[in-house]
């Protein structure tokens, strides 16, 4: 299956525009979920699984711990068949009170030599009253989650209230946490200005986990933060965070820009102009320094950790496992190796836990900070 897409798929696909490619696809995935049998064949050539895989995650069953980040399906248009491609959870979003069109186009840049991509869409998305009817309408097999922004109202839109910026997390998640088996709360991301620094402002976490507490959440609640290995961000994070059981982990986001740590081998020239931020490859040392960092600093039985960031292989997922993350997920790396990827890491991830001596894939999560 992979040799079929980085052959003739992958190079046909590169020759459109990348964000043309990309709704393509997702538009592709809509369709084809609609037609008989298609999504059921399309799980059997993509699906791996293997019981030393299976896992539970915050109180959520998992048949194996690699899911699809947010940021592919943005509006849930395409739940037909996100849950047959082979990940074992899928991620929508991310997704706003009110409608977006994001940021101006171009906003969606590959740079093959480092197998990254340059983001730089803005959240563009259907908005959540929308999304929650197709939410409604349609009970994917594998746990969903739905990934919650503030709403992006364009550079020139006027500066939010505090208040404002509350209240629109809290309309989202009104009108979808009944639809999702965990809820996803973007508090940092680097593409859209209004509220992106807003949670870095201590205090602000705690007023809005404030705010949703009388929605008596049911299924658990995630935060995705900035990207820090910085010991006293992590304890102001588990501080604020303390008094709400609903809050059951963290994701790490997307720098904002290009920081130099990240050393691309593509030439400056080709990208140093370019809008956004940059996803895939270059991004995984720090994204791996980071849930190192928090890991050793969570109560385990409590807060759990989803990695992110540059897994390509069964070793890159494998290493987020050992530093510290009980689910991993995927999204770049569709974009170079095509879903065929998923079973691909699966497969390498039972040999690499046979090796090791584990009997089940829990067993591996945080096995390298133990001799740290």
């Amino acid at each position: 299956m992979m040799s079929l897409y980085t052959t003739l798929i992958r190079p046909w696909l590169f020759t459109l525009d990348a964000e043309t490619a990309h709704h393509g696809t997702v538009e592709a995935c809509r369709i084809a979920g609609a037609l008989p049998w298609m999504p059921q064949i399309t799980r059997a050539c993509l699906e791996f699984t293997a019981p030393e895989l299976q896992c539970k995650v915050a109180g959520l069953r998992f048949d194996h711990p690699i899911g699809l980040a947010a940021g592919w399906d943005k509006s849930a248009r395409a739940l037909r068949m996100l849950d047959h491609l082979g990940f074992a959870f899928a991620e929508i979003g991310s997704i706003s009170a009110k409608p977006s069109q994001g940021n101006p186009q171009p906003r969606l840049f590959r740079l093959p030599r480092d197998r990254a991509i340059i983001v730089n869409y803005g959240l563009p998305n259907d908005g959540a009253e929308a999304i929650s009817l197709r939410l409604a309408a349609y009970r994917t097999r594998v746990p969903l989650g739905v990934n919650i922004v503030k709403t992006n109202l364009g550079p020139s839109a006027p500066a939010c209230s505090d208040d404002a910026i509350l209240a629109d997390y809290e309309r989202s998640v009104s009108l979808v946490h009944r639809h999702a088996d965990y809820l996803m709360l973007n508090l940092s991301c680097p593409n859209a200005a209004g509220g992106k620094d807003f949670f870095a402002q201590p205090g602000n976490i705690t007023r809005l986990l404030q705010q949703l507490k009388p929605l008596d959440l049911t299924c658990p609640v995630f935060l995705k933060v900035a990207p820090g290995d910085d010991a006293a961000e992590h304890e102001r994070l588990l501080l604020e965070v303390d008094a709400f059981d609903f809050v059951r982990g963290f994701s790490f986001n997307l720098p904002p820009g290009k920081p130099a740590t990240l050393r691309l081998t593509t030439p400056r020239s080709a990208w140093e102009q370019l809008p956004g931020a940059v996803a895939g490859k270059p991004v995984e040392d720090l994204i791996n320094r980071c849930i190192a960092g928090l890991a050793t600093r969570i109560n385990r039985q409590r807060h759990v950790i989803i990695g992110t960031g540059g897994v390509f292989t069964a070793a890159d997922a494998y290493r987020k496992l050992r530093l510290g993350a009980s689910l991993v997920q995927i999204y770049t790396a569709l974009i170079y190796e095509g879903p065929g990827v998923i079973a691909q890491i699966n497969r390498g991830l039972c040999s690499l836990l046979l090796k090791d001596g584990f009997r089940n894939v829990n067993e591996a999560v945080g096995a390298d900070l133990h001799h740290a």
